[in-house]
C-alpha cells in the first residue's frame, strides 16, 4: 500500500505552537484543509494522546498524530507540520518534537498498513532532520516519497 495522499494544502512549514496540543491542532487543520478530515479530527487526536500518553512520539523529534477511523475522517490523508520551535509531548526519550505528522485513515486495516509504510520513510536516518529543515512543500513531498 502506498502512503496516504499528501497534498500541498496539508503541509505547514515553520509553524509556531505553544505546546503539543497546538501542534496537533495544526496537523488537524492541515488534514481538514486537504479534505481528508473534518475540523473535529484534531480533537480526536488530542483525546487519544490525553488517554494513552505520548505514544505518538515515535522517534526523536517526530510525532505521528492520529486517531481511530471514524466519522471525522473523510478520506485517507497525510499532513506534515514542521515547528519553528520544538515542543514537548511528555515522552521520556524522544522529546522535543519538531515534526508532527497527521494521519487520517478511513479503515482499520488501512490504518496499520499506512503506519508501516510511514515507518519505511523513516528508515532513512536523515528524514526527520531533513523534514524539519525543509523550506518548501516540494521538498517535503520529495522526502516523504509522495506526489500529489
Amino acid at each position: 500500500m502506498p502512503l496516504p495522499p499528501l497534498s500541498e494544502s496539508a503541509i505547514i512549514l515553520g509553524a509556531d505552537a505553544a505546546d503539543w496540543r497546538a501542534a496537533v491542532r495544526l496537523a488537524g487543520r492541515a488534514l481538514a484543509a486537504s479534505g481528508a478530515a473534518r475540523p473535529g479530527y484534531a480533537d480526536e487526536m488530542i483525546r487519544m494522546i490525553d488517554e494513552h500518553g505520548p505514544y505518538v512520539v515515535i522517534a526523536p523529534g517526530l510525532a505521528l498524530a492520529h486517531a481511530r477511523p471514524g466519522p471525522e475522517v473523510l478520506t485517507d490523508g497525510l499532513a506534515v507540520v514542521t515547528l519553528a520551535t520544538p515542543v514537548a509531548f511528555g515522552h521520556p526519550h524522544n522529546d522535543p518534537v519538531s515534526v508532527v505528522l497527521g494521519l487520517a485513515i478511513s479503515s482499520v486495516s488501512a490504518h496499520l498498513e499506512s503506519i508501516a509504510e510511514l515507518a519505511n520513510v523513516f528508515n532513512d536516518s536523515t528524514a526527520i532532520a531533513d523534514l524539519a529543515a525543509a523550506k518548501t512543500a516540494d521538498e517535503v513531498m520529495r522526502i516523504m516519497g509522495s506526489s500529489e
